[in-house]
């Protein structure tokens, strides 16, 4: 059942020779290791997931999980093996200030600050237009963009696509979205593959704001258009998103959503809450803190065709977290790129009575702000008289909760000494094709209360996922001691679990705490997630002459 494998590392090789791009179908020398990169502690490696697995009760995870760290040898990892890359703190901390950011002033490629950012991330045009730059001036960029676009258009001369080049310890990714190309360099740990994800995440986010329709037609008209016209003030936006992927890269690595953790009869109280204030063309309906969801409800007719993506709920969280909507009430389109990247909802947007909790509702009729005003006052009598808001608030404004102003949960509670953080991504939930998936992890406490820390452990993670997910052999258990940390990664047909320990933890520690773990999961699985999403029906639309204004089909 299990292989045992001296040989095999996390990386071990290059993907490919410095210098050199690689193309879909084209061969890929692998000339050895590249400089810098270390041989990795032996990673336990069983069968690759498939059909056949089944699921597994306490007892006998416990005992597949000791099985499968039995045959561990005892000896340790060296010192250096199994970390991300060693930078400078300064090289870590993200920049911020008036000369770095998108449309700012400064920060060309000559300037050292520059130059010590771990992740940059470029979008253009086609025709070379810069739209955004994670870090510095566009203007200052415009000659660095033009080489991108030369190297992109050479390659497509051939009647090929580069996808990612590797050189040394960079890694520059492309991605071809219509007229839209999307580049990161990044010399962090994430793979091409998690790259290209979060490429996929910033370009939604400007689909989200123009639809995928619009942009083509703008670039069909005239090639050298400049989308930052259309994309001001849109820059702050892909910051934040890019500083969350840093920080908290749970819901993007996971492809889940997380929920505010909450007494379940409350929980279910505000559901039910959402269910009875409606309005014609009301799709969606969102309760969320500080980034983190409480309850969404959602349409039967909408569930009927399919589910809500957890992109695009995530993307929605993001927006409505923005600094504009930190009072009053707002009302604007908005696309789900992955539900219709050529439509748009219409979205209000509200703070409840002063508090971070925020209502979103998303309606495809246009003139039905001041329906959606009445539904927002509905809800806010309704939580008022469930005393939702000033437990909401209260939680909220507690100095120990989540950086991100949500209520959260230390990893004491889990009662697991030795334990210092995890993600958990539940994959047994009830209604599973059209349930949302979510994912929950404690807070970051100490030694992870410091930035370079944070995104040390962020790059842990992200290895681990890349080695569990590989296209090419996939893996079910990575068990590895490194110098500062014991790290744990299991997937299942119930979860997928992320672990991170203390050091001194041994296997048979390591498999005591991930028992522990599970239990107390399962234990407040109705706390941490929403089993069972409300669901119901709106009444029809007064009128059919508003049908072609429909989010689900019409584009800008």
């Amino acid at each position: 059942m299990c292989r045992w494998r001296p040989e095999e590392t996390l990386l071990s090789r290059a993907p490919g020779a410095p210098g050199t791009w690689r193309t879909r179908g084209a061969p890929v020398r692998r000339p050895g290791t590249l400089p810098g990169i270390t041989r990795a502690h032996p990673i336990l490696e069983t069968r690759p997931r498939g059909s056949q697995m089944t699921c597994l009760s306490e007892s006998e995870a416990k005992d597949e999980l000791s099985n499968l760290l039995s045959p561990l040898p005892m000896s340790e990892a060296p010192a250096d093996t199994f970390e991300p890359e060693r930078t400078a703190a300064s090289d870590r901390v993200p920049i911020h200030g008036p000369d770095i950011g998108s449309g700012g002033q400064g920060g060309d490629p000559s300037d050292e600050d520059w130059r010590c950012q771990r992740k940059h991330v470029f979008v253009l045009s086609e025709a070379g237009k810069p739209i955004y730059s994670r870090y510095g001036s566009v203007e200052a960029l415009s000659a660095t963009m033009g080489v991108m676009t030369a190297l992109v258009s050479f390659v497509q001369s051939a009647g090929d696509a580069i996808r990612a080049i590797y050189a040394e310890d960079h890694k520059l990714v492309f991605l071809q979205q219509g007229p839209l190309l999307l580049v990161a360099v990044s010399r962090t740990s994430q793979s091409a593959a998690q790259l290209r994800g979060e490429l996929l995440a910033v370009h939604a986010q400007i689909v989200s704001t123009l639809t995928r329709a619009s942009v083509a037609r703008i670039f069909a008209h005239k090639q050298n258009y400049d989308l930052r016209r259309l994309l001001a003030g849109s820059e702050r936006t892909l910051d934040r998103l890019l500083d969350s992927v840093e920080r908290d890269p749970g819901a993007l690595l996971l492809g889940a959503v997380r929920c505010v953790p909450l007494a379940r009869p409350l929980r279910e109280a505000l559901g039910t809450l959402l269910r009875r204030c409606t309005t014609p063309g009301l799709a969606l309906s969102v309760l969320a803190v500080g980034g983190q969801l409480i309850t969404a409800a959602q349409e039967r007719n909408v569930l009927a065709e399919c589910r809500l993506d957890p992109a695009d709920l995530q993307l929605l969280l993001d927006w409505v977290g923005a600094p504009a909507f930190a009072a009053g009430e707002a009302w604007a389109p908005v696309c789900l790129p992955r539900f219709n990247p050529d439509g748009f909802f219409y979205a209000y947007v509200a703070r409840l009575d002063s508090m971070p909790v925020c209502l979103l509702l998303l309606g495809t009729q246009r003139e039905a702000f001041h329906a959606m005003a009445a539904c927002r006052r509905m809800v806010e009598d309704g939580m008022r008289a469930l005393g939702a808001l000033r437990a909401l608030g209260e939680a909220a404004s507690n100095p120990s909760t989540h950086w991100l102003g949500a209520p959260a949960y230390s990893v004491q509670a889990v009662g697991a000494p030795g334990l210092r953080h995890f993600l958990y991504k539940p994959l047994d939930i009830p209604d599973h094709h059209r349930q949302l998936p979510q994912f929950t992890s404690p807070e970051l406490e100490a030694p992870y209360s410091k930035e370079e820390e944070r995104q040390r452990l962020s790059d842990l993670y992200h290895r681990l996922h890349a080695r569990l997910h590989s296209s090419s052999r996939p893996l079910r258990l990575i068990y590895h001691v490194a110098q500062n940390e014991t790290l744990l990664a299991w997937v299942t047909s119930k979860f997928e679990l992320y672990t991170c320990l203390s050091p001194l933890v041994t296997k048979a520690g390591a498999i005591l705490v991930v028992t522990k773990l599970l239990r107390w999961v399962r234990k407040e699985e109705d706390r941490l997630f929403i089993r069972y999403p409300p669901k119901y029906s709106t009444p029809p639309a007064p009128s059919a002459d508003q049908a072609p204004h429909n989010g689900f089909f019409t584009g800008l």
